[in-house]
């Protein structure tokens, strides 16, 4: 991701890729209020309608680009239909959630302003005996790709694992409404932190169960190989693909850190979540970063298989 990133903070902590990106990068010591966050990350622009304009300089009906007013560049192209949500009024409802309690870590632009996003740490939690930092992601994009979205992203500390897995009545990512009224503010982010404490509390009682339900690595072996539809795989290229995989995920099962969950499902699918989060792509396509981010962010389909495998 590191060479999608035009501008952004980090507090206090240097992000991994900031060797990279420290052109780019603000490291700062106080975490900011939303307002202060947008302008610290670069974010202090808006996006402005412009008539597109044919070769012959007649408006092209019906369609727009959405353009930044910092430098007059294009951000994409979309219909009269699509609303342009500013980036100070996609994260003003944030300034409700901030308190004693909330801060944010981090806020900025990928693909030259295209995608934004601010992140907010919540108080931490212990599940399933470890410590978990909850954040709230809040990301938006401008060339019609999206809207703005709220995603809960829980990270498991002593391994830095995304624990994004698809509960069964919990969910992980919704869509932000935004109005100029402060009440409905108010209400939406009250709504915000229900939803986030719903999944929280759902991961928590799936993950100390999922501790207690033994899963052996006999066990992960024949789940992988159904994850992975081994039985579809033709190629030889395509089974020692498959093959490797596997054996990186039995080896993240084997690691120190889950050592206290050894032989049991929530050993499984945090081996798997380290897998999808950490692993190396086979393929670097153009936009595999930005995927990958995407799927770590809401959900990867690996992970959800694994889940559905052991639920």
């Amino acid at each position: 991701m590191s060479h999608m990133v035009e501008s952004m903070f980090s507090v206090r902590e240097k992000p991994w890729h900031y060797e990279l990106t420290k052109d780019s990068t603000k490291i700062i010591q106080d975490a900011p209020t939303s307002v202060e966050a947008l302008k610290i990350a670069g974010l202090d622009w808006d996006v402005t309608p412009t008539p597109i304009l044919d070769c012959h300089g007649c408006v092209i009906e019906n369609y727009k680009a959405n353009m930044r007013s910092s430098d007059q560049s294009v951000l994409g192209i979309v219909s009269d239909r699509y609303k342009i949500v500013q980036n100070r009024d996609a994260f003003a409802f944030t300034d409700a959630l901030i308190g004693e309690d909330m801060h944010y870590e981090t806020a900025g632009s990928l693909r030259n302003g295209r995608q934004v996003w601010l992140l907010g740490q919540m108080p931490e939690r212990y599940i399933a005996g470890d410590k978990v930092e909850p954040y709230i992601c809040f990301t938006n994009t401008h060339d019609g790709s999206g809207s703005v979205k709220v995603l809960m992203t829980p990270i498991r500390v002593v391994c830095n694992n995304t624990l994004n897995f698809a509960i069964s009545g919990a969910k992980r990512a919704w869509a932000a409404r935004h109005t100029g009224v402060m009440e409905k503010k108010l209400e939406e982010a009250r709504e915000t932190l229900q939803l986030a404490d719903e999944y929280l509390k759902g991961l928590k009682e799936k993950a100390e169960k999922m501790a207690l339900e033994s899963f052996t690595v006999v066990d992960a072996s024949k789940a992988i190989k159904v994850m992975l539809e081994f039985e579809k795989l033709k190629t030889e290229q395509q089974k020692a693909r498959a093959k490797e995989t596997e054996e990186q995920i039995i080896a993240c099962m084997m690691a120190p850190d889950l050592a206290n969950f050894f032989n049991t499902k929530w050993a499984f699918v945090n081996a798997v979540s380290d897998y999808v989060g950490h692993a190396e792509p086979q393929r670097h396509t153009k936009n595999y970063e930005a995927n990958n981010w995407g799927k770590i962010m809401v959900g990867h389909p690996l992970l959800d298989k694994a889940m559905e495998i052991v639920s």
